[in-house]
């Protein structure tokens, strides 16, 4: 039982701390502030624990710009679909997870906090135009701002394989 709790990830620097929180916040500022300034949203819940991700394990392969952009496409793309053609079911919104889940698999984009997109659609119950916006264009502002505030901190992202 002693292993069942057993922390698996490295123990962090105090700087790499630091910066996970900052960078995480700042994302989300920029996003929010972006948004205002247009008068439209580009964050959605789910991408706070895209931060974690993107800002705590910048080396992990879900934390990769294909990942991030790409799961939440799909997932959100789950999502719409599935609350087209069964809305209102009380099981709906699991059948899009489930379905998110496949999708991200099948298209090897797997991004975890995705998996949460369907359920933000079937509370919202939006239009198409929520794949583009929030979806799409969110997603690549937190990856692009990700790729600077990396860069600027000397933190390596994306994690370029050869």
């Amino acid at each position: 039982m002693q292993s069942f709790f057993k922390r698996r990830l490295p123990k962090p620097t105090a700087r790499a701390v630091v910066l996970a929180g900052v960078g995480g916040a700042l994302a989300i500022a920029v996003l929010l502030a972006l948004g205002d300034a247009l008068n439209i949203a580009l964050v959605i819940a789910p991408f706070g624990a895209s931060c974690v991700l993107l800002f705590a394990v910048p080396a992990a392969p879900l934390s990769q710009p294909a990942n991030v952009v790409g799961g939440h496409f799909v997932a959100g793309l789950a999502g719409l679909i599935v609350l087209w053609l069964l809305p209102g079911f009380w099981w709906s919104p699991a059948l899009a997870v489930g379905l998110a889940i496949s999708a991200m698999a099948l298209v090897r984009v797997t991004h975890p906090p995705a998996g949460a997109n369907p359920i933000v659609i079937f509370l919202l119950e939006p239009g198409w135009v929520f794949l583009l916006v929030p979806v799409l264009s969110g997603t690549i502002c937190l990856v692009a701002f990700a790729m600077l505030y990396h860069r600027l901190t000397a933190t390596v992202y994306p994690n370029v394989e050869e």
